[in-house]
């Protein structure tokens, strides 16, 4: 029983749960017992609260047998990312420096889980500061890929994600500055949604912020939407919510892509390189697009500006969040994370001004596009899962990579332009690593991607494919 419920959709786990035939407590223990089984490979999860764990179980069941209101995250086990704050637990962002943090409140999207009724029982591993689509740092080591454990598992989101694709546990929440939810997805063949700007607000010391967003992953399309229902919300700490509460994003699902306008462009319309590899298998979930009545049309948007624009922006952010500590400890942070500091402390007001001004003609020109079509589809990683000991990729479709960016510039323009994203499993390499596409939609077309998911999976069922886990050595650093 224990290994069959470690492959429940949470639609289905919280179901049973509800319906007597199974409890909080044994949903749990089967959490626990595939932790024990796999986590020594993977390394996603990195800490474990069980005795909180268990009383929240016991809470649920008794709240339950007692009639109580049950959320539509019931007895749901699952760990959270090591940068979405879970109160009473560690939150080290992957370094030396805030091993010893450990708050006291839920971030938003944590607090809206629990409310939900999931029982939280640990965190899940991260890059240092989530700078870097792999997942690795000095505290806790390497995070693999189910599929391939000498492999990375996407980054930042890459312990959430090992541990949904693992079977540790069904949904998990992430975070996406520049593809930390989309690129865990692909390695790890599985669903991650970015969503729109003020969907699932993220409070903080800037309300403003634009580029970063938190979301879900899971491993089915249903799973994704109740995800999306339970986080979705206006929060008044942020002044860009979009002002729509209690939508279900469960209702419609259904209603097919037939007549909708997809534009493809497997290289961004950039000239961004991307392993042949991985264009052939994304070529195939084009075709099941057309296959279900959507016309797709080879069309990308005037992308010109959103390197910089990326760039720019996260280097603003960088700055503005961690500056004071980075120059306080450089000795202690690692270059990819200094260099994104500097590049912020250095922008000069002319720039800063520049920025705004490309970013409003991105959007311009990103609305222009979605006037046409009503998504875009591409590959998400430019490159199979890479070997776990690499911290990225240097060459991709032998092109040499100037920096620890340039590999995933694919999903970086894309968070640039603003809009919601969703990457899908497309299929598998012919060496068996997962292959992922994501759908680019239009501010505020959070349910339109969801839609168009699962009319694809419906036909496809990749995510069904379970990884076949075996037991090796721990990555060295």
């Amino acid at each position: 029983m224990t290994v069959e419920l470690n492959w429940l959709s949470a639609t289905e786990l919280t179901r049973m749960i509800r319906a007597g035939e199974l409890s909080a407590r044994e949903a749990l223990e089967a959490h626990w017992n595939r932790i024990d089984e796999v986590n020594p490979t993977l390394n996603a999860v990195i800490f474990q609260d069980r005795d909180s764990a268990w009383a929240q179980a016991l809470a649920a069941d008794e709240r339950q047998a007692a009639g109580g209101e049950l959320g539509l995250l019931h007895g749901i086990p699952l760990t959270n990312k090591d940068t979405n704050e879970t109160a009473g637990m560690p939150n080290t962002w992957g370094s030396p420096l805030l091993q010893d943090v450990v708050p006291a409140e839920d971030s938003l999207i944590v607090g809206r889980m629990r409310a939900a009724g999931a029982v939280l029982t640990g965190k899940s591993n991260v890059p240092e500061f989530a700078a870097g689509a792999h997942t690795y740092n000095s505290l806790f080591g390497t995070t693999v890929n189910p599929y391939d454990p000498s492999r990375s598992a996407g980054g930042s989101s890459g312990g959430a994600a090992a541990a949904i694709a693992a079977g540790i546990q069904a949904v998990g929440d992430g975070s996406d500055m520049g593809g930390s939810l989309r690129i865990p997805a692909a390695f790890c063949n599985l669903l991650g949604l970015r969503p729109s700007l003020g969907r699932i607000p993220s409070p903080g010391a800037n309300s403003w912020m634009w580029l970063g967003r938190t979301g879900p992953l899971a491993r089915e399309v249903t799973d994704l939407a109740l995800m999306m229902t339970v986080l979705s919300g206006p929060d008044p700490r942020v002044p860009t919510s979009i002002p729509e509460s209690g939508r279900d994003f469960r209702v419609g699902l259904a209603g097919g892509v037939a007549g909708l306008r997809i534009g493809w462009a497997p290289d961004l319309g950039l000239g961004i390189p991307v392993e042949p590899e991985v264009v052939r298998v994304a070529r195939q979930a084009l075709a099941v697009f057309a296959e279900a009545g959507a016309v797709v049309e080879e069309a990308a948007p005037d992308l010109s500006e959103a390197d910089a624009v990326f760039r720019q922006t996260r280097a603003f952010d960088y700055e503005f969040g961690w500056g004071e500590l980075v120059r306080a400890h450089p000795d202690q942070v690692k270059p990819e994370v200094r260099e994104n500091v500097a590049l912020g402390t250095s922008q000069t007001r002319a720039e800063i001004h520049e920025l705004t001004r490309a970013r409003t003609r991105l959007e311009a020109r990103t609305r222009e596009y979605f006037e046409r079509f009503d998504l875009w589809l591409t590959p998400t990683a430019q490159t199979l899962p890479f070997p776990a000991e690499e911290n990225w990729p240097t060459r991709v479709a032998d092109q040499t990579m100037g920096d620890y960016l340039d590999w995933m510039r694919s999903v970086c323009v894309v968070s640039a332009m603003g809009v919601p994203a969703l990457s899908l499993p497309a299929g598998f390499s012919r060496s068996g690593l997962p292959v992922g596409v994501q759908l680019v939609a239009p501010h505020g077309g959070d349910a339109l991607l969801l839609r168009a998911a699962y009319a694809y999976e419906q036909r496809t069922r990749w995510a069904r494919v379970p990884p076949r886990l075996g037991a090796i050595e721990p990555v060295q650093r």
